[in-house]
């Protein structure tokens, strides 16, 4: 067979409804949404005419996902109103109207962005300031490095202390055990 050729628009967008209530009545119980989500990309794959059927061309947005997997496993919505792209071979799909729950994640999610980027900016500024060694020959310099080393040892020490104690308040030898409440001596045999 000859190659076919297919003219493809590199701007389309379109605005579709799918019916998704007649494709899932017939799934299994706990397969409906999965059914849903499956029913979206065979309609969009007719409607938007890709070449060799391949389900694997049709990108669902996050958005959609959470839309149809919103109530659950066992109950899909009865229809999505959704936006297409198409990139090339490639069909994006989007939710047509944020929910008032999903429109409040998404913002949540681009304000983690915001931060994740500003962090990012900040970290290598860190990196390259270095402590200068030794820069004073007063040897003023000097007695702060000694107080350091000092309190650091003092640290060292209480985190030892510390650990002893951890140790004996869970060993189980005679020595350490106290009873967690008087005993009546006059009872004692």
């Amino acid at each position: 067979m000859a190659d076919k050729k297919i003219k493809i628009e590199k701007s389309a967008e379109q605005v579709y409804t799918i019916p998704l209530r007649e494709k899932c009545r017939s799934a299994v119980r706990y397969k409906k949404t999965p059914k849903a989500v499956k029913s979206v990309k065979e309609f969009l794959v007719r409607h938007m005419k890709v070449y060799d059927r391949d389900l694997k061309k049709i990108k669902i947005d996050r958005a959609l996902n959470e839309f149809l997997w919103g109530r659950g496993i066992k109950r899909p919505p009865h229809k999505v109103k959704v936006k297409v792209f198409r990139e090339g071979e490639i069909i994006r799909v989007e939710l047509f109207e944020l929910t008032k729950k999903l429109s409040v994640k998404k913002a949540q999610e681009e304000k983690r962005e915001i931060k994740g980027q500003a962090k990012k900016s900040k970290k290598p500024k860190a990196v390259e300031e270095k402590p200068k060694e030794d820069a004073d020959a007063d040897g003023v310099a000097d007695k702060v490095e000694e107080k350091e080393k000092k309190s650091a040892i003092v640290d060292a020490g209480q985190d030892f202390a510390k650990a002893e104690a951890k140790k004996m308040k869970h060993s189980t030898t005679e020595n350490n055990l106290t009873p967690k409440r008087p005993v009546r001596q006059a009872l004692q045999k």
